[in-house]
């Protein structure tokens, strides 16, 4: 009998050996979302208000982000369209600009330059002319960014190419932050607005986030390959560049933002409506009773990489990010084409593989698995093969989300009060975002028994 093994913040905890283990006749390794703790979200949800724009029209706010009346997007009064004309003319020019330094390694004080460009409508020497207001691009820790893209085999045309050779995609689906998301044309690569705080917090990790990529560039945690600056009307509009967790060329079926709390861990009826709504921890164990099936090679790798991720987190006093799972159902994708080809035009090509390594969720987990020689090779477009309890075939997208929040004494504050108020004994000490209880076995019983036990363990 194998089982999961590691320290408490590891993410996955162990199921209590004196206990009976989960097992089914699937074949596959049991992982279940059978929380053991409440712990409320430390994020701040901003709030959804109406605030005059200009005469004659109103503009709905969700934190930065707001749509007006046209239906055009706007980030701290920022049109999107300029927002993306700004960012992409940006990274040309720093890219280009970068191109001309010789290669040579990373010295610590390159963690802190941040390299400015002012951007006239008119042009400059330097910059070309645009269709936009002035705006000025900052860019920060250039060399180091060129050494954690070139780390993950992009290199400076094919960084270039997928972010600036066609207009981003707009990503309508952003969720409650208020952040605006777009991603390239190729699926290669996320933009994400974050706050002031979330960048600073950032520039900060940099040191150590290099140090744990040199030793460790496969796993789950976020890929950052650009931290800049948008300088437009008066207002600081920063940006990072990440990996694509979720490929728009495989449908996805079902989308989970796990962590390990149940308190206020249901989605809302609002977020339900949606066309892939996120849903959350409640909503997991109700949907998916009896847990998921993997491989056992591809079980323990995965626990692995989740117990080495959340120990870097840990280190670093990083405590507010979710598990994102996203699950492609092959057996309902099969019996769907027609009809999901006719709504949304899907090219029924073979989707090109992302070009950055480690980028997918089965290369970020595969590295030890590999060795044993037993994990399956067959091509899973990036997702992590699995089994639901009717023995259907899934494709599992996960990656850890969310990790630019410290454990300020804010948070410490929040966390005290929570424990006085929502059952305080369950409620964790350490920094652990999401436990679930995941039993590797011999798989000799049946299905059923796995649901019994885990939500014996379940509060």
């Amino acid at each position: 009998m194998a089982s999961a093994s590691g320290p408490s913040a590891a993410g996955f905890s162990s199921v209590d050996p004196g206990g009976p283990s989960c097992t089914s006749s699937s074949g596959f390794n049991c992982l279940c979302c059978g929380v053991r703790s409440k712990r409320a979200s430390g994020n701040k949800r901003a709030m959804a208000s109406e605030v005059p724009y200009a005469p004659g029209m109103s503009i709905k706010k969700i934190g930065h982000r707001g749509v007006d009346s046209s239906g055009e997007t706007t980030y701290k009064k920022t049109t999107s369209s300029a927002l993306k004309g700004a960012i992409q003319l940006g990274i040309t020019h720093t890219v280009g600009s970068l191109s001309t330094k010789p290669e040579r390694d990373v010295l610590m004080q390159d963690f802190y330059v941040v390299e400015s460009i002012f951007f006239p409508s008119e042009g400059s020497n330097l910059t070309p002319a645009h269709h936009y207001n002035d705006f000025r691009f900052k860019t920060y820790a250039p060399v180091a960014f060129r050494y954690f893209r070139e780390l993950f085999g992009i290199r400076p045309d094919d960084y270039l190419y997928s972010l600036c050779s066609e207009p981003l995609i707009e990503l309508c689906n952003s969720g409650a932050s208020g952040s605006l998301f777009y991603v390239s044309s190729d699926d290669e690569f996320i933009i994400k607005t974050v706050q002031h705080k979330e960048a600073e917090f950032l520039q900060k990790l940099l040191p150590g986030y290099y140090m744990n990529l040199n030793q460790n560039p496969r796993t789950l945690l976020p890929k950052f390959y650009g931290l800049y600056c948008v300088q437009a009307g008066g207002k600081n509009i920063r940006i990072v560049v990440m990996n694509n967790l979720l490929p728009r060329s495989v449908k996805m079926h079902i989308k989970y933002d796990l962590k390990g709390s149940t308190y206020k861990r249901r989605a809302s009826q609002k977020e339900r409506e949606k066309p892939l709504p996120t849903l959350k921890d409640l909503d997991f164990l109700q949907d998916i009773p009896d847990g998921l099936f993997l491989d056992a090679d591809m079980y323990n790798a995965l626990c692995k990489t989740l117990q080495r991720d959340c120990l870097v987190l840990q280190s670093f006093k990083i405590m507010d990010y979710s598990l994102l799972m996203s699950i492609h159902n092959i057996d309902h994708a099969q019996r769907e084409p027609s009809a999901h080809e006719t709504l949304y035009s899907v090219d029924t090509r073979k989707p090109a593989p992302q070009k950055a390594l480690y980028s997918t969720a089965m290369e970020s987990i595969q590295g030890e698995a590999r060795r044993g020689g037993t994990m399956e090779t067959e091509d899973h477009l990036g997702g992590i093969p699995a089994r639901n309890s009717k023995g259907e075939r899934l494709l599992l997208y996960i990656g850890i989300i969310d990790i630019l929040q410290s454990y300020r004494f804010v948070k410490k504050l929040e966390h005290s009060w929570k424990a006085l108020v929502h059952d305080g004994p369950s409620l964790l000490l350490c920094r652990t975002p999401y436990r679930c209880i995941a039993q590797a076995s011999t798989l000799n019983g049946s299905s059923a028994s796995c649901a019994t036990q885990c939500s014996r363990r379940s509060p």
